[in-house]
């Protein structure tokens, strides 16, 4: 098996339009699938339970006949946490510590002050009062992303969690029942696919409306966040799986092949990127990647991904891979140098910044501490990790003493008058002395 990697060269004319073609992807939209996610999220408003019933029995093959028979209990997660083997068990009470750990500095706390004629002003800070955690179910069984997405939720305030996770055939994945038990999921339910994030949005008999929607999921899953957005706040639309690698050329070039394969192993629309300023060392990286390929389990999925959207570039120096970095925004960015600090101050767009040659991407996705859901697709340059402040609101507060309104009462009035909205102006010259 031959990885059929692109390679590019900053130096080259066309080295910009280059790139931008490497980078460039697009989610499908599919009009029928998109017509059909519309029509699953109205017949679940307008029927509640029964469609959500429906759609569980017809898409993930089960045969449920009440909306009782929906929800996961918490004796269910508690006993699918009890039972863990201890390994598993310690590795989760880990990972989900460290999470916790760095989401409780993430915290905002309201604040104010009060200006000397006695007007207050400031910022309330409110958790969310509910929020739904979506969890891919199935084959795909992903604990971390539960942590990832509950945790945080739960340091912020959040009064209650609700959990969807779909079960084909019934079978339900007790590392993620698991998982929920430990990060204080308030309830569950054994549902997926769109009509999972419309119960969620507006709400059934059973399954409570909430706030937030977060979590990944499938085409169908991102379709329907994007329909229901503005109903609820999403956590964002999540594209391909991405990695950038700079390296000084000093790194083990096997360590630097098999981080490439940690995200291209996600799925073939994966990206993963190498940038170096050492010909021979991209030389080296590419001898490793036809190494060990064929010792990886899903060699397909990863040679299908370097072949289409993977490359390897030669910049002609570091500070220069940081710009073509920054105008990347990768979603995972590893600085595999012996100076990640000084590199570090270069770089504005990034989701996840790994530090260092002993930092692998693969600790931030499990137990290093903070987020795993990250921007993709570039939306690093306006876009943020998942944190605890996802969960929190602010509110503006605004206090006027009776000599604090007698003087922005003067200033409001003549911008009022000069954007002619009468009422405004009077209602500030009401309150003057």
């Amino acid at each position: 098996m031959t990885a059929n990697i692109t390679r590019l060269n900053s130096s080259d004319t066309h080295f910009s339009a280059q790139l931008q073609q490497l980078l460039a992807w697009e989610e499908s939209s599919d009009a029928d699938m998109h017509q059909r996610v519309l029509e699953i999220i109205a017949n679940v408003r307008k029927n509640g339970d029964q469609a959500v019933i429906d759609y569980t029995n017809q898409f993930d093959r089960c045969k449920i006949n009440d909306a009782a028979q929906l929800e996961i209990s918490q004796a269910q997660l508690k006993s699918a946490w009890d039972n863990l083997p201890t390994d598993k068990a310690d590795a989760l009470q880990t990972a989900a510590n460290r999470v916790r750990a760095y989401a409780e500095k993430q915290k905002m706390a309201s604040w104010q002050y009060t200006e000397a004629d006695g007007t207050m002003l400031g910022q309330k800070v409110t958790p969310l009062d509910r929020a739904g955690l979506y969890v891919p179910g199935g084959k795909a069984a992903y604990p971390s992303s539960v942590l990832m997405n509950a945790i945080p939720a739960k340091v912020a305030g959040v009064r209650e969690l609700i959990m969807v996770v779909p079960t084909p055939d019934g079978v339900t994945n007790e590392l993620v029942l698991a998982a929920a038990y430990l990060s204080g999921v308030d309830r569950a339910f054994a549902i997926g696919g769109a009509q999972a994030v419309a119960a969620l949005a507006y709400g059934t008999q059973t399954i409570p409306a909430v706030e937030k929607i977060v979590g990944p999921g499938n085409i169908y899953v991102a379709t329907a966040k994007k329909l229901v957005f503005g109903q609820v706040g999403i956590d964002m639309i999540a594209g391909p799986s991405e990695i950038l690698i700079i390296c000084d050329g000093k790194t083990d070039p096997d360590w630097i092949a098999m981080d490439l394969f940690s995200q291209a192993e996600h799925d073939e629309d994966a990206q993963a990127i190498l940038l170096s300023d050492d010909a021979d060392f991209l030389e080296a990286v590419a001898a490793s990647i036809e190494k060990l390929l064929p010792t990886m389990e899903r060699a397909d999925i990863i040679n299908a991904s370097l072949s289409g959207r993977g490359a390897l570039i030669k910049v002609t120096s570091l500070i220069e891979a940081a710009e073509v970095a920054n105008t990347i925004a990768p979603e995972h960015l590893e600085l595999s140098v012996a100076d990640p600090e000084s590199l570090c101050e270069h770089i504005f767009n990034a989701g996840a910044i790994f530090m260092g040659r002993y930092t692998a991407e693969a600790l931030g996705d499990y137990c290093a501490g903070p987020n795993h859901v990250l921007p993709t697709s570039g939306t690093a340059r306006f876009s943020s990790p998942l944190g605890v402040y996802d969960f929190q609101k602010r509110s503006s507060l605004i206090f006027c003493s009776a000599e604090g309104a007698n003087t922005l009462g003067k200033t409001a009035s003549v911008l009022a008058r000069g954007e002619s909205l009468t009422a405004h102006a009077r209602s500030a010259e009401y309150r003057l002395k």
